[in-house]
């Protein structure tokens, strides 16, 4: 196997424990072991990188690949971001509007925008993955360039609504859910392996030298297109059916267990 030069790890499911926390004393010397290796760490989530910032005060050298690879940023610096037309915004925006059995969050690059209509426990819910929110009476507010649509529906919903978005929205969108009634409705090429290709035409680091940790439908093409991808395994069956490796659940640790094991050795 090539050498690993970089490590991307989705978030939810896959890094952070069920209570989102994770091991900070032991994050914080596998973290000095990679930099004495010259590995970079990079988060690639489907979340906002103003709420991924927040898990990782202390490392101020990361940089998020957000919102499915829509938004690759540091603290200091973006890298690529990729926004919706704004014919596909609009016609996105009012097909969504239709939809009585659904809500849905408007992102952007700068902020994520609930319609009020949807009231405050939403916006409760979802502030905690989109730490910039905003909410508006109409699109017509939003001043931003639109990276993302964010749908939640019932749980058994799910595969009507992908089905719906995939048929209506294929000419301005893809579709992909990390389960449990949370749909993203993405740029059409826009996802996590290619903004990680992204990242490392800038770093100068080949997808065969990354290894990448995921857990759902949403990580499927980062897993499958670096040199290492690895489930952990609590991930969805077609995750763990694409993986190259199989590490310890989330709430294991498995992603740190696996790169002191096998990445840090």
């Amino acid at each position: 196997m090539m050498r690993t030069k970089l490590i991307a790890v989705d978030m939810d499911g896959t890094f952070l424990r069920s209570d989102n926390t994770y091991d900070k004393a032991r994050f914080k010397e596998i973290y000095s072991k990679l930099k004495e290796k010259d590995i970079r760490f990079t988060v690639a989530s489907g979340n906002q990188y103003f709420q991924l910032k927040d898990f990782f005060p202390e490392y101020s050298d990361i940089i998020y690949v957000s919102e499915n690879g829509a938004l690759i940023r540091d603290n200091n610096h973006i890298y690529s971001l990729h926004a919706y037309p704004d014919e596909a915004v609009n016609k996105i925006e009012q097909f969504l509007d239709k939809q009585d059995r659904l809500q849905f969050l408007v992102c952007g690059a700068q902020s994520a925008y609930e319609p009020k209509k949807f009231g405050q426990d939403y916006y409760n819910r979802m502030y905690v993955y989109y730490h910039h929110l905003k909410q508006i009476n109409n699109f017509d507010e939003i001043n931003d360039q639109i990276v993302k649509f964010a749908v939640q529906c019932n749980d058994e919903d799910t595969q009507y609504f992908i089905d719906l978005f995939k048929k209506e929205l294929a000419p301005y969108a893809d579709v992909t859910s990390s389960g449990h009634g949370d749909i993203d409705i993405i740029q059409p090429g826009i996802h996590k392996a290619n903004g990680l290709k992204e990242l490392g035409n800038i770093l100068n680091i080949s997808l065969n030298e990354m290894a990448a940790f995921g857990d759902g439908n949403n990580d499927l093409e980062m897993i499958r297109e670096v040199g290492d991808g690895v489930a952990v395994e609590n991930a969805s069956s077609d995750v763990l059916k694409a993986a190259k490796h199989i590490t310890g659940t989330n709430n294991r640790q498995g992603v740190l267990t696996y790169i002191e094991k096998n990445i840090l050795q």
